[in-house]
């Protein structure tokens, strides 16, 4: 229910919100032209993001390395790419800063680190043990 709520009703709000303030301050000719001129240079960035990604993960396949990092900077661009799609300034700017490779990079490390430790959490639950048949060889 709450992301529900975030996606379909806040972040609308919040975008209409930016525009009509920012439509006021600049014009709304100049407003619509900046969210266009936004999605075109963010796509084309990201299409160029898109392929330095691709190639780092081929080069590490090669190398027999698995590219975890690669697939999920790849997610993250497409994830950029479809928040530029929407317009809204909002938006744009979380596209724009998964988009670039160091707040990208930043922001993976902390979800990583995250899951780390709630993984390494998980695992305290854990005793070990060793079972030991106390049965006697019956020969």
């Amino acid at each position: 229910m709450n992301t529900f709520f975030i996606i379909f009703i806040v972040l609308p709000t919040l975008e209409i919100f930016l525009m009509i303030k920012i439509g006021a301050k600049i014009g709304a000719l100049y407003t619509i032209g900046l969210i266009f001129l936004t999605a075109i240079i963010g796509i084309s960035y990201a299409r160029f993001q898109g392929i330095k990604i691709l190639k780092s993960g081929l080069l590490n396949l090669y190398q027999n390395k698995a590219p975890v990092f690669e697939i999920i900077s790849g997610a993250s661009v497409a994830i950029a790419s479809l928040l530029l799609i929407i317009p809204g300034f909002f938006t744009d700017t979380i596209g724009f800063l998964l988009l670039f490779p160091l707040t990208r990079n930043i922001f993976l490390k902390n979800v990583l680190k995250e899951k780390n430790n709630i993984s390494e959490k998980g695992n305290n639950n854990t005793i070990d043990g060793e079972i030991v048949d106390k049965k006697k060889d019956e020969l």
